[in-house]
């Protein structure tokens, strides 16, 4: 399958150019969408892809959030338990009826799925449309065959290690839905010092303090599928961040066990890794 990037890229900006370019949760999104189509094409470079698969990947990144801005649209969250999943979002922006901002597109190509906009071959469309479901699940399912879980762990991994820079460049509001202030004063709950040592990524539910969600974070670490993602992430250098100055905050947290806990989560991350 051939991809056109550039025709992909001006696809992508025409389709979030209806939504507010002022919203920081929106300019988020559009800095996350590039860099990690660029994360993913580099992990499939790096696992020895053929040059159409690598832009099959690079794709696949390119697209994986474009739920997003209908979520935040609506919902001004990116919380899918507060609204809807962002991911099945997706799925109906790229291959269902044609929209814009909730209101039927008419005229030229209006029975065309989104996804034309992208790539003109139809050939890759179910393992993209899988691709984007399941980008944000927590596990993937039984049964995929191994080119499409391929795909999947390449875009899991590309939003996983991208997602970490954004609790480094951008603010608990935007982020979390809270203040550094309360970021600051939060608790850890058991469940996220539990799902720290037990090595693995969290659960939606088991996240309650704004504290939690920068454990959830630093877990997506313990369950990339290639080594590639762990170097880009040692590279990068964000986790330590999330887990020392999150959002570049360096006042201390005021409770003395989340101190604690992070500062321990922090040294078991940089051996971890390293």
């Amino acid at each position: 399958m051939h991809i056109d990037r550039e025709r992909a890229r001006r696809a992508f900006a025409d389709y979030v150019a209806a939504y507010d370019p002022n919203s920081p949760r929106i300019a988020l999104k559009i800095a996350h969408t590039y860099r990690v189509a660029e994360i993913a094409a580099r992990i499939a470079g790096a696992e020895g892809l053929s040059t159409e698969d690598v832009d099959l990947a690079w794709l696949c990144g390119l697209v994986h959030d474009v739920g997003r801005f209908e979520q935040v649209r609506r919902w001004n969250t990116f919380r899918d338990a507060d609204s809807a999943s962002h991911a099945l979002l997706g799925v109906g922006a790229l291959f269902g009826p044609r929209e814009r901002l909730g209101v039927p597109v008419g005229g030229t190509g209006a029975g065309m799925p989104r996804i034309r906009d992208f790539a003109a071959d139809k050939s890759e469309d179910e393992l993209i449309r899988t691709a984007v479901a399941l980008h944000s699940d927590y596990r993937l399912p039984n049964g995929l065959d191994a080119r499409t879980r391929t795909f999947c762990e390449l875009t899991r991994d590309a939003d996983k290690v991208d997602i970490l820079r954004t609790v480094d460049t951008d603010t608990p509001e935007t982020l979390l839905g809270c203040t550094a202030d309360e970021l600051l004063g939060s608790s850890l709950s058991t469940e996220a010092v539990a799902a720290f040592d037990e090595r693995r990524c969290m659960l939606r539910n088991e996240r309650s303090q704004p504290a939690d969600f920068l454990v959830s974070f630093c877990c997506f670490a313990f369950e990339l599928a290639f080594e590639e993602s762990r170097a880009i992430m040692r590279e990068q250098g964000y986790i330590y961040e999330l887990l020392e100055r999150p959002f570049g905050i360096t006042e201390p947290f005021r409770r003395e066990g989340t101190r604690h806990e992070l500062g321990r989560m922090a040294r078991e991350m940089h051996t971890y890794l390293e």
